[in-house]
Formats: structure tokens, sequence, C-alpha cells
């Protein structure tokens, strides 16, 4: 079943070149749940035959990916508090919860943009809290863009290893999702560490007015 859908994606991401990776990436970088592996290592596969630049193929990647992330941070942005006042109370959702999301992603917007965007199962959804808090497009753009850049540079060179060898990629996907999990909650107890820190600093600095 693999092997025919790798097959598949190969087939289409050949046919269409760097276009069909921009698409693919797209697509996933949305609430559209298509795992970046079943793109960007048959992708890989293609840098080692030498049809692809391992370069060109990182730079649309990102560049699909933010282009998703985008789409679902307006559809936020734009319809997420009408529906939310709308419909939020059948989700348990209301206008204090959405002031506590806003109040959040404006302290913490730029690493949750950041480490949302490697998470596993994390990185479809990531994008609409953000635009629900209407953060700054640009800070979102860049961590969104350092978070995507990490995780499909991973992905890409995981199909450069794997190569057309589909047997392998179950094992090494189990492998890296454990890992990037690992990494991501370091991540984030770093930060809750040094912004805590911050914080604390911040406060026991005397008032000179």
């Amino acid at each position: 079943m693999i092997e025919t859908i790798i097959n598949a994606v190969v087939s289409f991401v050949s046919s269409l070149g760097y276009i069909g990776i921009f698409v693919m990436t797209f697509l996933e970088g949305t609430f559209v749940p298509i795992p970046s592996e079943i793109t960007l290592i048959p992708a890989g596969y293609l840098i080692v035959k030498g049809e692809f630049n391992f370069w060109i193929t990182l730079f649309f990647s990102i560049i699909g990916t933010i282009g998703g992330a985008l789409l679902n941070y307006f559809i936020a942005y734009y319809f997420g508090r009408k529906i939310i006042i709308k419909y939020g109370k059948y989700f348990l959702l209301d206008d204090k919860k959405l002031k506590r999301i806003e109040s959040f992603f404006e302290k913490h917007g730029p690493f949750s943009a950041f480490i949302g965007r490697i998470i596993p199962g994390v990185k479809h959804f990531i994008s609409f809290p953000a635009g629900l808090a209407r953060m700054n497009i640009k800070l979102f753009c860049l961590y969104s863009a350092l978070g995507g850049g990490i995780w499909v540079t991973i992905i890409l060179l995981l199909g450069v290893f794997i190569g057309d060898n589909a047997d392998k990629i179950k094992h090494h996907i189990h492998i890296l999702t454990i890992g990037i999990i690992v990494i991501s909650i370091a991540f984030t107890i770093l930060y809750s560490y040094f912004y805590h820190h911050k914080s604390k600093k911040y406060k026991k600095t005397p008032n000179r007015h």
C-alpha cells in the first residue's frame, strides 16, 4: 500500500516538477491531513536520481508550507471570530476563551508558530489560533518558515537517505516522529525556563520613574 502511494506521488511530482512540490506542500501546510513524508520522501528520491535540485526543492517546499499556513491564518483571521461567536458554544468556546487565546499568542506567538510547524499532528492547525489572535503577519511568516524549514529539510534528507526503498519508510518515520517530539519537548522546556526567568528578572527590576 505504502509503495503504491509513493510510486503515485513520485509520478505526480516528477510530471509537474517543482510546481508539484509546491502544490503538495501547500496542501500539507493547510488543514488537509496530508503527511509531509508522502511528498518529500519521494522528492528526496528524485533528488538522488538527479531529476531535482536539493536547494530548489527545499525552497519550493518552504514556500508551499508558508502558503498553506497563510491560508489557515487568513481563514481564522477573517472568519474565525464570527464562527466562534455563532457556533463556539457547541465546542465549549466562548469570548472569554478567545481572549485567552489572543493573550497567549500575544506573549508566545512566535515560539508557538515555530514549534507548531514541527510537531506532527499540530502543524496542520497551529495557524488557526495565530489567525484568531491576529498575530503579526511578518512574525508569523518568519517563524512558520523557520519551523517548517527545519521539518521539510529533515524529511527531504530522509528521502535522500531512503531512496526508493519503501520498506524502510515506516520504520524510519516512526523513529523520526519520536525524535521530533522529544526535541520539541526539550525546546518547549528551555523556552519556558528562559521566559519565566526573564519575567522574574523584569519584575525584580526597580521602577526608576
